[in-house]
């Protein structure tokens, strides 16, 4: 057979590996408790994968490429770990914006109540729009952060500038 046919060459790649949530740089690696939790589970999770896969001698080349993408995940995860500042959202001042904080946002126009957001601040790992999580680098994030109860607030989400008042604030 001839060489061109053959896969020999794709074992000697290095597997691509994901990177983690950005963070800019010079940026503080602020998480919840919570999220401090989360990567200390993920961590345990990737290293109970790359012990599986450094038990499993079926496939060399297989192996191989597994443990390169296990170990490069957890250097990216541990890197993370040893930069976070964790943030109790319990410590944080209650009529104000700040991390952690649990906020509920309303749209005003012309004095009409509008329409009304809930996130919660978070670290760039734990955010997860789905579940009302939102990275405090997020443009949403750092237009309120700061603000107080009922204090109304620019907010420029696209091509458009709106008022949003803060209506509700929780730590929990």
């Amino acid at each position: 057979m001839s060489r061109g046919f053959t896969k020999e060459d794709d074992a000697q790649t290095p597997p691509i590996i994901p990177p983690r949530a950005a963070l800019p740089p010079g940026t503080p690696n602020y998480v919840t408790p919570a999220g401090l939790e989360q990567l200390r589970a993920e961590l345990a999770a990737l290293e109970a994968g790359r012990a599986q896969a450094e038990a499993n001698r079926d496939n060399d080349t297989d192996r191989t490429r597994r443990l390169s993408f296990y170990n490069g995940r957890i250097a990216l995860l541990l890197e993370r770990l040893g930069s976070a500042k964790v943030v109790d959202p319990a410590g944080q001042p209650p009529q104000e914006v700040r991390f952690g904080a649990t906020v509920r946002l309303r749209t005003v126009r012309g004095g009409k109540v509008g329409f009304e957001r809930k996130f919660t601040i978070v670290g760039v790992d734990e955010a997860d729009i789905a579940l009302g999580k939102v990275a405090f680098v997020a443009p949403i994030a750092r237009a309120v952060q700061g603000a107080k109860l009922g204090q109304q607030v620019p907010l420029k989400l696209g091509p458009q500038e709106e008022t949003v008042e803060v209506v509700a604030i929780g730590y929990e």
